[in-house]
């Protein structure tokens, strides 16, 4: 039997988003995960979603009960010292405009923040993100997908800072190029600065350690756990240890649980207009009439017509 057509590269459908954050978050400890997870994913998600001038929000819930072979260890690269995350997201944007329109506009988002995050740190993507590659066909998830996804956060350290940034990007080709990957997704931010801290959430806390300053972010899905052992263990993998501990002082990876696409397109998706947990009720009975275009209307203009 000959082999199966390589799945088509869907990376060119990202390039609408010119300006980017990466958002990572962490809940407050007195909250339950689940009435956590509730709340940002039913409550938080689609008010985030109305916000004017979105063009892009994703929510990445990470889970803390993680594989412990997420990300191979280099000799000479620490892990980064109390670092726990509950999530990431996205917030990305057409234009410069529209990001004008939508931080107008965003107070009303940020006020929410403190009613489950201790934490959230917006690290800033002026030229956007970077889908290197997608072969998933679905092009806003919702849910858990069964695919092995992961986000990785690396940073200089005392390394060779100037040329981190680059050898990062070196790095997300070589993975990208393998078909082993169905997905890799780089994020460069500018440095963060604590004297400007974001997003503006009161209650919240919004500072870095000095390593956590300049971080890289690729977020990298394989078909199955066994698929991402194999690669890591695969000469191709194998070959950028060394320059690894060249340019990396510290790398953390974070299982992601589930990827939740509230906006795409600058259009709201069936989870930012009615929230994830109900989108994904409609989608399982197969509700056609809670999806059509005359309920979608109703939910946005508050009329029938």
């Amino acid at each position: 039997m000959a082999d199966a057509s390589p799945l088509p590269d869907l990376s060119a459908r990202d390039t609408a988003i010119a300006i980017n954050t990466y958002t990572t978050v962490l809940r407050r400890p007195q909250v339950p995960h689940d009435v956590f997870a509730t709340y940002w994913r039913d409550v938080h998600g689609p008010l985030c979603s109305r916000v004017p001038g979105l063009g892009w929000y994703v929510q990445y819930h990470l889970d803390r009960e993680q594989d412990a072979h997420l990300w191979p260890p280099q000799p000479g690269i620490a892990a980064f010292p109390d670092y726990v995350l509950d999530g990431g997201v996205e917030i990305g944007f057409a234009s410069a405009g529209d990001q004008s329109v939508f931080n107008k506009a965003s107070s009303i988002l940020f006020s929410d923040e403190q009613n489950m995050f201790a934490a959230t740190v917006a690290y800033v993507l002026p030229d956007g993100s970077r889908t290197l590659v997608d072969r998933i066909a679905d092009p806003s998830p919702n849910g858990t997908d069964g695919l092995d996804r992961m986000h990785v956060h690396f940073a200089p350290g005392g390394k060779d800072a100037e040329g981190f940034a680059p050898f990062i990007g070196r790095l997300a080709e070589t993975l990208a190029a393998d078909p082993a990957l169905l997905r890799v997704r780089l994020h460069l931010p500018e440095r963060y600065d604590n004297a400007d801290p974001a997003p503006p959430a009161p209650d919240v806390a919004h500072t870095v350690p000095p390593e956590r300053e300049r971080i890289a972010v690729l977020d990298l899905t394989f078909a199955t756990p066994l698929a991402r052992r194999t690669f890591f263990q695969s000469d191709t993998f194998t070959a950028t240890a060394g320059n690894q501990r060249q340019h990396i002082g510290f790398a953390t990876a974070f299982a992601v649980s589930g990827m939740y696409t509230y906006v795409r397109d600058r259009k709201l998706t069936l989870a930012g207009l009615r929230g994830s947990r109900p989108a994904q009720l409609i989608e399982r009975l197969g509700a056609v009439n809670q999806a059509g275009a005359d309920v979608r209307h109703l939910f946005e203009a508050g009329r029938l017509s």
